[in-house]
């Protein structure tokens, strides 16, 4: 295999694997602008993975499966909203809860689908353009989740930065107060925000079971939940800056999965840290780049 085909296949591996992750990091983004943590962000993504999974398996209906991990995790992510916002919960400690239903009712819910084969999404392939060497295959060579999931990152981007909504949003992100007193429905703007953001993640839940793994597994999701709330800080709460960081993590999914493959006499377990190890050396590194840079004032009160 010549080195062109070789860094096609890298780069192609690392827009899949990061998919469901960049899926994750939108959404958690679209919920920190409006200044509300989501630590159950896993929970959702889980939820998604076996809701798309049970459908997908019961109908053999793609776009319904897809709808139904959105779905799911939508749901855990209002409830995380209703708690936070409503009754008024700390945010820390109502995510972790979310987690935790999500983790159970995915393992219960999920039992009977374990080790089931999903054939899921199919590539699509972008006349003219997947013919092209090297970045052929590599860009334009996807399924459609995919391609959905650059949209939402660029749709999220323009509504945020480029709409009413959006800074209505930003504005509940960084005074509630002052934004209500300039008539800012920021109730409902965070039930919104949370809501997407975990529907989001649904979709990267779905996209693991239907694009990634084509199974369903306890766990299937292995913390990617938990790095797109990091990811979102490396981003500087900027849905475009999710792309890049997504995709760099994936990369490192999909090294770590060709090493193993190429039989590299390392520790499999040790291999399999090294995304996470990644974003814990790059999110220390890069510490001064991000501070005041976009970060939601009322993430302060997270404690509250």
């Amino acid at each position: 295999m010549i080195k062109g085909e070789i860094v096609g296949l890298i780069i192609s591996g690392a827009i899949t694997s990061g998919t469901p992750v960049l899926f994750a990091t939108v959404g958690e983004t679209l919920a920190q602008r409006s200044g509300v943590i989501n630590l159950g962000l896993e929970g959702s993504m889980l939820a998604g993975a076996v809701s798309s999974a049970g459908v997908y398996s019961l109908t053999n209906n793609i776009p319904l499966a897809v709808l139904a991990g959105a779905a799911a995790g939508g749901l855990l992510g209002m409830m995380h909203a209703s708690l936070v916002v409503l009754a008024n919960v700390g945010m820390l400690a109502s995510g972790i809860c979310i987690f935790f239903i999500g983790r159970g009712l995915s393992a219960f819910l999920g039992y009977s689908l374990v080790g089931t084969r999903l054939e899921g999404l199919r590539h699509l392939s972008i006349p003219y353009l997947s013919r092209l060497p090297i970045v052929g295959n590599a860009f334009f060579y996807h399924d459609a989740l995919v391609y959905l999931a650059l949209i939402m990152a660029c749709v999220t981007w323009y509504v945020v930065f480029h709409t009413p909504l959006g800074l209505m949003v930003r504005a509940t992100g960084e005074n509630a107060e002052v934004a209500r007193a300039q008539g800012v429905p920021t109730t409902a703007i965070r039930l919104l925000a949370v809501t997407t953001g975990a529907a989001l993640a649904g979709l990267g839940g779905a996209y693991v079971v239907l694009g990634f793994s084509h199974t369903w597994l306890e766990g299937v999701t292995a913390g990617r939940g938990w790095v797109a709330i990091g990811l979102v800080v490396l981003a500087r709460w900027n849905p475009l800056y999710a792309l890049p960081i997504s995709y760099l993590f994936g990369g490192v999914i999909t090294l770590q999965l060709n090493a193993q493959a190429a039989g590299i006499t390392v520790s499999p377990y040790l291999l399999s840290t090294l995304p996470y190890l990644l974003t814990i050396v790059v999110l220390v590194v890069t510490r001064v780049w991000v501070r005041n840079s976009g970060f939601p004032a009322e993430l302060a009160r997270a404690n509250s």
